[in-house]
């Protein structure tokens, strides 16, 4: 990881600057060519774009590989192709030796090895702004420890400017929306995540409300052992995703991992309001009979009460077929025209056929075996660029669309068939 703020600086400068120059290069051929030629050159800039955020924001880890990840999962901001590229953020980083986490360590907890019995000194997961141990505390219980990269609060805050000019640019080719509310909502969870004292609450705050769901377990936080850079819970193991998802693993069960990953979304978002907000599916343990073991609880979004029940009017207007409901409904959430118009009918029905064809009555569809609804919809996203580049919407919306396409993209991993139409009815009942 490249720690020094003068090299970070110079290469998300240079990244910019590159970027830049290639949107500048555009824009002088985008005045020659008719419609499709454009759009497709318009698809080649962005992928090609992509390409090289990864390539820089992988090196650099911190605040700069965290909004990479976040916006490989915001499928619904950008076509498939540039999200497959950037889907590169979501492998494990490199792990760092443990002579220097235990420095971390003796900063951060003094007195660990009076708490731990033993610390696995290979990690077992890396991620952007730290890496996981397994551990087993004095008293023999198994936890798992996740200690902060050194430095890694300072080089975020140092990442700050460069990253908002970034993704400001990149913002631009898809959206009128002001780029200021969006940022300011990505900065609050990239500053949340970095202080692991506020994933401790989000953890027991979830496990609190899933306490009389069997399906949910949310693994206990060890306070004693966590501080502001080191967090320790309990170790509850199961199968990763890629094992979930594997060929010898029988559909049944992948169906009832779907449906309590609906389900847990829908509690979050329309119960709760209270949304985790990382959807990516290594964030999830799968135990037998359909339960799920849920990890990382550094984003969590609360879900204002008046969003919640606006999602929950678009719902049943597109389970009920009243499409003509959704542009006022829309705009009652703030989504509109960058004037003040509603968003026109003709724009959002070939949306709410898809979603109505997801939830249809019967048979119960089965995610990921075609593509008839999960990729039509962001190819309809991609076919529409032009027609919702004016369209505004409130920056509480970032992460709650990202999470809800971030959990279609897993069910369509799991394959999972069930009864969503009956499942979600229950959950937007008025």
């Amino acid at each position: 990881m490249i720690t020094s703020p003068l090299r970070r600086l110079l290469r998300l400068g240079g990244l910019v600057g590159r970027i830049g120059v290639s949107l500048a290069g555009e824009g002088l051929r985008g005045l020659a060519g008719d419609e499709a030629a454009r759009a497709a050159r318009r698809r080649e800039l962005l992928v090609r774009n992509a390409a090289r955020i990864v390539e820089t924001l992988g090196e650099l880890k911190g605040a700069a590989m965290k909004v990479g990840q976040m916006l490989s999962l915001h499928e619904a901001a950008l076509p498939p192709e540039v999200t497959a590229v950037l889907r590169g953020l979501q492998r494990e980083a490199p792990r760092l030796p443990f002579e220097i986490v235990g420095y971390e360590l003796d900063a951060a907890l003094p007195g660990w090895r009076q708490l731990f019995r033993e610390i696995e000194p290979e990690a077992f997961a890396a991620a952007s702004i730290g890496q996981v141990h397994r551990a087993t505390l004095a008293d023999g219980r198994p936890v798992v420890v996740k200690v902060q990269y050194p430095l890694i609060a300072e080089v975020i805050e140092a990442d700050l400017d460069n990253l908002r000019l970034l993704l400001e640019t990149l913002f631009a080719l898809v959206s009128e929306t002001d780029f200021e509310p969006v940022w300011s909502e990505v900065r609050d969870r990239l500053r949340e995540e970095i202080d692991y004292r506020h994933e401790a609450e989000n953890a027991r705050r979830l496990a609190a409300l899933h306490a009389a769901v069997p399906e949910i377990v949310v693994p206990a936080v060890i306070a004693e052992a966590s501080a502001r850079r080191v967090i320790t819970c309990e170790r509850v193991e199961g199968l990763s995703a890629d094992e979930a998802c594997a060929d010898g693993v029988a559909q049944a069960e992948r169906d009832r991992w779907g449906r309590t990953l609906f389900e847990f979304l829908l509690r979050g978002l329309f119960r709760h309001r209270l949304l985790h907000a990382d959807p990516n599916l290594a964030n999830f343990a799968f135990l037998p009979g359909g339960r799920l073991a849920v990890y990382d609880f550094g984003c969590v979004k609360e879900v204002p009460p008046a969003l919640a029940h606006g999602y929950a009017a678009l719902t049943r207007a597109v389970l009920a077929g009243h499409v003509e409901e959704i542009p006022p409904l829309l705009a009652a959430l703030g989504v509109c025209r960058s004037g003040g118009e509603a968003v026109g009918e003709e724009l959002v029905r070939p949306y709410a056929a898809l979603f109505a064809e997801a939830f249809r009555p019967a048979p119960p569809y089965r995610f990921g075996e075609d593509d008839s609804v999960y990729r039509r919809l962001f190819s309809l996203g991609w076919e529409n660029l032009d027609a919702t580049s004016d369209i505004v919407f409130p920056a509480d919306l970032l992460f709650v669309n990202r999470t809800v396409g971030g959990h279609f993209g897993n069910l369509s991993r799991l394959r999972a068939a069930g009864p969503w139409r009956e499942i979600l009815r229950d959950y937007v009942a008025e």
